[in-house]
């Protein structure tokens, strides 16, 4: 954005600090009126013909936005992929420590690509890695859903699962009514 003397354009078109309308003017008049009221005047519009130039605190301007952006930043929540890499003749307790480290994944909110990697003669079987990735999916159960089923990728299978969202888990606990309260005048006192 260019500001005050950086507005290099014959005429510009002004709006007031309140938004109102000021019409075509001469860029040193538009410079001269932003200055009798201690503000600057902005450039907010420099595609336009001719471009829109506004009178306003420029310091106080900038502050709000960079306020807005970390607002923005702050809501906003970054969602990363983590793997998990099995082999398709995994051990029980090995598959429960995997399956563990998932579920801590999906826990904390992010998606978890479980690759299954096969070696030499492995690659001829690769029901083998769809069987450990189906128990995979069917031990993680309700709380996942499946973004990407089971696909080969060279001498590795992958799929991808993700948390479900929270707002439909909220949406299945139903409020409280009044039919759910029981009847009578203090519901806190004992009987």
């Amino acid at each position: 954005m260019r500001i005050n003397e950086q507005i290099h354009i014959r005429e510009v078109r002004v709006t007031s600090a309140t938004g109102e309308q000021l019409g075509i003017m001469p860029t040193r008049e538009a410079l001269r009126m932003a200055e009798e009221q201690h503000l600057d005047l902005v450039e907010v519009a420099p595609k336009a013909k001719p471009p829109v130039c506004r009178i306003m605190d420029f310091g106080k301007y900038r502050y709000e936005q960079q306020k807005r952006e970390k607002e923005a930043r702050k809501k906003q929540k970054v969602i990363s992929i983590k793997e998990v890499k099995l082999r398709p003749h995994i051990e029980q307790h090995d598959f429960e420590v995997k399956l563990k480290n998932a579920l801590r994944f999906i826990g904390e909110g992010n998606k978890v690509k479980v690759t299954i990697m096969f070696r030499g003669r492995e690659m001829s079987h690769p029901e083998l890695g769809k069987e450990v990735l189906s128990r995979v999916a069917e031990a993680l159960g309700d709380g996942v859903t499946i973004e990407r089923n089971a696909k080969m990728e060279g001498r590795n299978m992958s799929m991808v699962v993700a948390p479900k969202s929270q707002k439909s888990s909220n949406k299945s606990k139903r409020p409280s009514t009044e039919k759910d309260q029981p009847k009578g005048g203090n519901h806190n006192a004992e009987n």
